[in-house]
């Protein structure tokens, strides 16, 4: 009598421990509503403090009227209004891309810059200020976003190269290595020209103030795409987090899968960048409140990321509003401010490389 072989069942993926302080997909939805709330107040604390503190109930009705004729509603619509919508969509782009480079490189220093996209950006408002003479913000908006997309193309390509295509070391390496190179040309040019250097000071400290809603409609069609592209790539960042070689057992392109991750970084930083100048910390430090909460699922890591941030710009530009009144200190600086003290806690983890 012959005994056919049984065949044995697929070896199921391993599981990676999602971890986070809220397990139960019921949790997360409800921290998702706690987190649009608390985004929801920053945006009003955003239109009621600063130089002058606009009384809720009067605020309120001007919202919903739309009056811009009373001094209220001067100051709502045309200096606040504009700034803190800039700001939500600013820091939902930092946010997000800040989670898609650390799942890209499996960094968890990681931050929207290391892909030279802040360092091109810079490059590029430096040469349309000192070759071209321009001064209008809402055209460094563009030269600011090509800058962008050139260097993080030249990086990718760099990393790109040899047998192992674009890992993550080598992308981390080329964009240092790109973004030295650059930081160091436009640091030539403003040595040598000081109008381009007073001019340059006021994009590259990173601020929301002077910013209309025309800078965020130029750059609104590339944010967007970026937004869709980062989240439609979440779940294959969740794979990759298990490894390239696991990731491949199961399936996964993972060349695809970074480079279509590169690109929603490319399109999500090179907008907020070219929107609001460059502001550090945010990306860096949102994605990982965001994974203590939810753990290591990549689709809701950027979920929350995509409002956490946001809150964390409006908050930081209010509390720069407030600290020097009338004047006040711009939000790139207050993120510095209050990301410092996070990033040095963060390299002290034992555990940093695990991400």
């Amino acid at each position: 009598m012959v005994v056919s072989p049984t065949r044995s069942a697929p070896a199921a993926p391993p599981r990676r421990e999602s971890g986070g302080l809220l397990r139960r997909p019921a949790a997360r939805c409800c921290g998702l509503l706690v987190a649009v709330a608390v985004l929801l107040v920053a945006v009003l604390a955003s239109l009621l403090l600063g130089s002058r503190t606009l009384p809720v109930g009067d605020t309120l009705v001007v919202l919903v009227d739309g009056d811009r004729s009373s001094t209220t509603g001067l100051i709502v619509w045309e200096l606040r209004w504009p700034r803190t919508v800039i700001g939500v969509f600013v820091g939902a782009a930092l946010g997000v891309s800040g989670a898609l480079m650390q799942g890209v490189t499996r960094n968890p220093l990681a931050d929207p810059g290391i892909l030279g996209v802040n360092a091109g950006a810079a490059f590029a408002v430096v040469l349309a200020i000192y070759v071209f003479g321009i001064t209008t913000l809402s055209i460094y908006v563009g030269f600011a976003f090509v800058g962008a997309a050139v260097a993080s193309v030249v990086v990718y390509a760099l990393g790109a190269m040899g047998r192992d295509g674009a890992s993550p070391v080598k992308l981390a390496l080329a964009g240092a290595a790109v973004s030295a190179l650059l930081v160091a040309l436009t640091s030539a040019i403003l040595l040598v020209d000081l109008a381009t250097l007073d001019r340059y000071r006021f994009w590259v400290v990173g601020s929301l103030a002077g910013r209309d809603l025309g800078v965020l409609w130029q750059v609104l069609p590339f944010l967007g795409a970026g937004l869709l592209v980062g989240f439609a790539s979440a779940r294959s960042l969740t794979v990759l987090g298990l490894g390239d070689d696991v990731a491949e057992a199961l399936g996964a392109k993972v060349g695809a899968a970074r480079l279509v991750s590169a690109l929603a970084v490319v399109l999500l930083t090179g907008s907020a960048v070219a929107a609001a100048g460059p502001i550090g910390f945010v990306g860096l430090t949102i994605p990982h409140v965001a994974r203590a909460l939810v753990g290591t699922d990549y689709r809701w890591i950027m979920a929350y990321s995509a409002l956490l941030a946001p809150t964390l710009l409006l908050v930081a530009d209010t509390i720069g509003r407030l600290v020097a009144r009338p004047g006040e200190v711009q939000v790139g600086v207050v993120t510095a401010v209050i990301g410092a003290p996070f990033f040095i806690a963060l390299i002290r983890r034992q555990r940093l490389a695990e991400l």
